[in-house]
Formats: structure tokens, sequence, C-alpha cells
């Protein structure tokens, strides 16, 4: 079935500025509650946000077969469940709803009353129930760095990050989309110099730069599937500040890894991207070497070129772009990543999400998180107010944007951005 959202001359009778992230290019898909407290999946062009189930009801989806209340939902997990060729013929049909040269909604203000937004009269919610959470560590360039901080520099990466995409399962109780704010963790940590551990706030609260897929039901218990056949399963991309805690995880990690240092918080922006929609900006990932074994291995253009930015902003004091960084340089693709979790028979289901790791570039502008950009706290960076970060204070807001751009259209992903609040505590 082609895909014909994408076409890049498509214009549409919405009022779209050019350096949007969400042109009729794009065609996102999020969850939004309106000013009426009416929750509803929806997607957004331009800086409206469109209400599905509304388009469902008025039959603007007639002849796509779907559930009655397939947009009437509080999640997309249903309707990620249909797999891709509904989402295509989904995705196809709001292009044609929204086209300039299509009067049938453009000219039709009773309709448009009930199903077009304002982004400023909405609040976006998380966009599917998350039911688990993988984290990745798949960007060469952030281990090597973590590794030459922590271990023998000289042996930075260990044997085994070379032969498999590295992760760990997380938790998905804590994963909350842009706008709220997340509080500084408690926990243990080991003072430098003491052999006693102590409990209070962490003093080293970080964020890593991450992006997410976001799966379809892969698979059933105990099956594998080929590396071939798992770009079909993933649905789309949000962004992720992965928040951690690097003192608490220093002290806790060996020898089971990440635990209460990464579960306290992870902040995704709120629309998915879809794969369809990043079509246009595949490219040929990172050489592998050594080749990674024959279940891993795939030919062609399997990375993508999307564009990333960190921004620190201290309260009341404008922000300071702290990081510049690209998806492309992740040296595990989403189809290698995604073939190894399911090559042992671990269920993958609709909703799960996949976090890449943090994504560090070669350059010292393009780390993906405070423990490289300050080496540790060593080279502190100075925010546009004089004062130094060599990680996350109380009250600064921590931002991060995507987008891919070519000759012919952008496509972003908007913005995920949280607060960091002090430690709460129970009264």
């Amino acid at each position: 079935m082609p895909n014909i959202a994408n076409n890049p001359d498509r214009k549409t009778w919405l009022n779209v500025t050019e350096s949007c992230d969400f042109p009729i290019q794009n065609i996102p898909f999020g969850v939004f509650i309106t000013k009426e407290d009416v929750i509803t999946i929806g997607t957004r062009i331009g800086d409206f946000a469109i209400d599905m189930g509304a388009l469902q009801q008025l039959n603007y989806f007639e002849g796509i077969e779907l559930t009655d209340d397939m947009f009437m939902q509080d999640t997309l997990n249903d309707f990620i469940s249909d797999g891709k060729k509904t989402w295509r013929l989904v995705r196809n049909r709001l292009g044609d709803i929204f086209d300039a040269e299509n009067p049938e909604l453009r000219d039709n203000a009773e309709h448009r009353e009930i199903i077009i937004f304002k982004m400023e009269d909405v609040e976006m919610q998380l966009p599917v129930l998350i039911g688990d959470y993988t984290d990745f560590y798949s960007s060469k360039e952030h281990a090597t760095n973590v590794g030459k901080m922590f271990r023998d520099p000289e042996n930075a990466l260990l044997p085994n990050w070379l032969h498999i995409p590295v992760g760990y399962h997380g938790r998905s109780s804590t994963i909350v989309p842009s706008g709220i704010p997340v509080h500084r963790p408690m926990g243990q940590t080991l003072p430098n110099g003491e052999s006693t551990p102590v409990f209070g706030p962490s003093r080293l609260v970080d964020f890593e730069l991450e992006t997410a897929f976001i799966t379809t039901d892969v698979n059933v218990m105990g099956e594998n599937v080929p590396i071939s056949e798992v770009e079909d399963y993933i649905f789309g991309m949000v962004l992720l500040n992965d928040w951690s805690a690097r003192d608490i995880q220093k002290w806790e990690y060996v020898p089971l890894g990440p635990f209460l240092a990464k579960n306290f918080a992870s902040s995704i922006s709120p629309w998915i991207v879809t794969m369809d929609a990043l079509e246009p900006f595949r490219i040929k990932g990172p050489i592998q070497e050594p080749t990674p074994l024959p279940y891993l291995q795939h030919n062609g253009k399997h990375a993508y070129d999307i564009n990333l930015e960190v921004y620190i902003q201290p309260e009341n004091v404008e922000a300071s772009l702290v990081s510049k960084s690209n998806f492309k340089y992740m040296y595990w693709s989403m189809s290698q990543q995604l073939a190894h979790h399911t090559s042992n028979g671990c269920r993958v289901n609709s909703g799960d999400m996949m976090g890449s790791g943090t994504i560090s570039g070669p350059t010292e502008d393009s780390y993906g998180s405070m423990l490289e950009l300050t080496w540790s706290g060593k080279n502190p960076l100075i925010m546009k107010d004089g004062t130094e970060r060599k990680f996350i204070n109380d009250n600064d807001t921590v931002t991060m944007k995507g987008y891919c751009q070519n000759s012919s259209v952008r496509i972003g992903f908007g913005e995920v951005s949280s607060k960091l609040l002090p430690t709460f505590v129970r009264k």
C-alpha cells in the first residue's frame, strides 16, 4: 500500500509555518484532553490538535475497518495493535482530509468547530499505556566515555558491547509526558573516601538524551522474530529524557546494573512520530566491527538522520543550549535492538517502549549527558546568567528537541521538557 501521506508537495488548508515540526507530511499520533474534559486520540498539524474521535463519529474514516470506539479511548494501544496496514490507511486518510484542495472539512464550519483545537487549549497525555520498558545502551561514543571515566581507559568497552545490543529491563510506572515535573530522588550513595554509605538526596542528577520506539504486538512467548521482519512492528518514535542519579548509580550498579538511580523518572514527548513519516530520513548506520552474528545482520539503511538538541533553563533565566547531537550516531539500530530482544522468545506487546540509550556524538558538544559534557563535574558548563552547572540543579528545566530536515520537508518531534523539583518527602 503506497505511503501517500509523505507527498512533499502536499499543502494543507490549515495555517502551518515553514519551520514547524508538524507539517501535513508528519501526522503524528497522541492523546489529549480538551477544555470540556473530553479525552481523545488525536493528531497534530501546525499548532492545531485534531480530534480523531470526532472525525470517526462524523464518518471521516468511512471505508477503513475500525472498531466503533477506536479513537475515543485514552490510549493508542488498540490502534497500534491493528498493525501497519491500518496505521497507513488512517494516516493517508488524514492527509487527504486536510489537503488544501479537499473542501469536505475545509468548508464545513460546524465540523471544524468540533474537530480542530488550538494546541494551547488542550492538555497532552501519555500516548500509550506502557506495559514494559526496556532501555538499551547503544551509543558507542557514550559507552566509551563512561568506560573511560569509571573503568580502565584502555579497555573502555566491556567485551560483550560490540557483539550484542546491551540493555536492561526498566519500569513503566514513572514514565511521564512532557510538562510533568520530576523530583530529585533520595538514595544510598558512597561519599568519596568513605567505606559506609549514606542516605539522602542525590547530588548528581543528570539528563540522558535519548529517543524511544513504541512497538505493536510482535510475537508470542517463545517466538523469535527475524531481523528482516522486525521493522513492521515498530509504530513510531518519541524523544526521551531518561533521568539519572549518577551518585546513586555508581554505588548500586554492581553487580546487576541500573536500579533506583534510573527508575525515579523518565520523560517523553507526547506525539509519536510514525516510522512512515521518518522514511525519507533513512541513512546507513556506522560500520560494525566485528561483524555481528547472523541474527543481527542487516543491509541497507536502518539508521535515521534526526537532529537532537538539549537546553538547560535555570528558573527565570533564558535557556542555554548545552548539546547538539544526532540519532545517526547510534551503533546498534532499532531493528537490531528488537531482533535481539525477541531472540530468546521474550514477548513484546503493543505499547511497549524501547529506549535507545544515551545518544552521544563524536565531539564534546554532542555528548548526551552532563556526566560527559562536564566530564563528571570537572569542566562545568556556564549558563547564560553566569552560573555553573556540573549536573542539574533544583528548579532547572531540561528541554530536548528533535527534528529531521531535507530540501523538501521538516519532520519534528516537538519537545520533551521537564523541571527538576527538590526532593519530595511525605509529611
